[in-house]
């Protein structure tokens, strides 16, 4: 299985996730300017009828691409289960105790019936006990403690989230350099 392909733009931010195609189609229409990491893939085309030579695209882990107009990261990440997971480290923000994805839930830490906003600042992964346990009430009202206050990832570690079983290790090390505090301390 041919590994995701990071996308930069001209600046160096990471903008999103490529499959190989996609990024050979960036290539054919000259919009890759530089690139770093390691060959990940080469994709063999058609022979020249000058040359005789076949044609290759040698795809790096990590694409940077131009264009009229500067890609800019996203602002806004949404938020779904497995990478409020991933950023909770599969542990139970209550029990601290680390679970399989399937065994945990999404807990609001300001309940929706009380208020409480789906985000990433007000959610954390949190075991089936626990949650139940929690039910709609403030931590303060049942004397509970988050083992770590919850955050906003930023683009970089967004991606890091998205792609964080398959992610290749010059990639992670390019991510890495754009991680806030808290996404670091996720990471290391």
């Amino acid at each position: 299985m041919t590994p995701l392909i990071l996308r930069l733009n001209a600046a160096g931010q990471p903008i999103e996730w490529l499959e190989w195609q996609e990024a050979v189609c960036l290539h054919a229409r000259d919009l890759v300017i530089w690139t770093l990491g390691d060959v990940v893939h080469r994709v063999r085309g058609g022979f020249s009828r000058f040359t005789g030579r076949q044609s290759t695209i040698e795809l790096s882990s990590i694409i940077a691409c131009g264009g009229e107009r500067l890609a800019k990261p996203r602002v806004r990440y949404p938020l779904s289960n497995p990478t409020l997971f991933a950023r909770d480290q599969h542990t139970c923000m209550y029990c601290a105790n680390r679970f399989h994805s399937k065994q945990l839930t999404r807990d609001h830490i300001v309940p929706l019936s009380r208020g409480g906003l789906d985000r990433w600042e007000n959610v954390v992964a949190a075991c089936r006990r626990c949650n139940q346990h929690k039910a709609d009430r403030l931590l303060e009202e049942i004397s509970m403690q988050l083992v770590a206050l919850p955050y906003r990832p930023n683009n970089a570690e967004y991606l890091a989230l998205l792609n964080s079983r398959r992610i290749l290790g010059d990639q992670m090390a390019f991510l890495r350099n754009q991680f806030s505090r808290n996404g670091a301390r996720q990471f290391s």
